[in-house]
């Protein structure tokens, strides 16, 4: 096998695609496109979003400690797109129509609102602000987590396949595709394996 050696780039792909919802501390609001952005830490739930300084969003975030961040569905791709290439300085994102039209939904922890129509929407408050060249990473606890109950079936369980959730590669976007396999999956075989040869033995003495 031959490869390759380039110069560093940003080919951790893919990678979420969410919609950022901020509102500052004079009441001004926006909502931004994020795709480097992840999950960080489960005790406390924490997740962080890296935003260029020269974002409309940035300096909402810093004044206000806090954002939403709102997964994006299938159907939601082609605004979540617009509002990722417009600026807030010129255009009010809840005031768009059609397929590009975003609900604005108050939030049950935080003032920033949060987007009606996301399947999942993270609370988040601000815990650390990292400044790293070229952006900024805003590391924050998820506060609280509003889920759409369409996404959770009859016991109760949240069943994401159902939110149709999309990725973001390389400057394009993509449904998710078709499940390859659980956690653990893996070493399913070995357990069964293990868990029959301890039977035959318990037969045999």
């Amino acid at each position: 096998m031959s490869r390759q050696y380039w110069k560093p780039s940003n080919l951790l792909n893919p990678v979420p695609c969410v919609m950022i919802s901020c509102r500052d501390t004079d009441g001004r609001e926006n909502i931004m496109t994020a795709a480097w952005a992840g999950t960080i830490c489960s005790d406390p739930v924490m997740v962080s979003v890296s935003i260029r300084k020269s974002r409309y969003s940035h300096d909402m975030i810093v004044r206000s400690g806090e954002y939403v961040m709102n997964l994006t569905s299938r159907d939601l791709v082609k605004a979540a797109d617009y509002v990722g290439i417009k600026s807030g300085r010129n255009v009010d994102k809840y005031s768009l129509f059609g397929d590009l039209h975003l609900t604005r939904m108050d939030s049950q922890k935080v003032k920033a609102p949060s987007i009606a129509e996301s399947p999942v929407c993270l609370e988040c408050k601000v815990r650390d602000v990292i400044e790293l060249g070229s952006h900024d990473m805003f590391i924050a606890e998820v506060v609280c987590t509003s889920v759409d109950e369409s996404i959770i079936d009859k016991n109760g369980k949240l069943d994401l396949k159902k939110a149709d959730l999309v990725a973001y590669s390389h400057g394009e976007y993509y449904a998710l595709g078709e499940k390859l396999g659980s956690f653990s999956y893996s070493t399913h075989k070995d357990e069964r394996l293990k868990t029959r040869q301890a039977k035959n033995r318990m037969k045999t003495q």
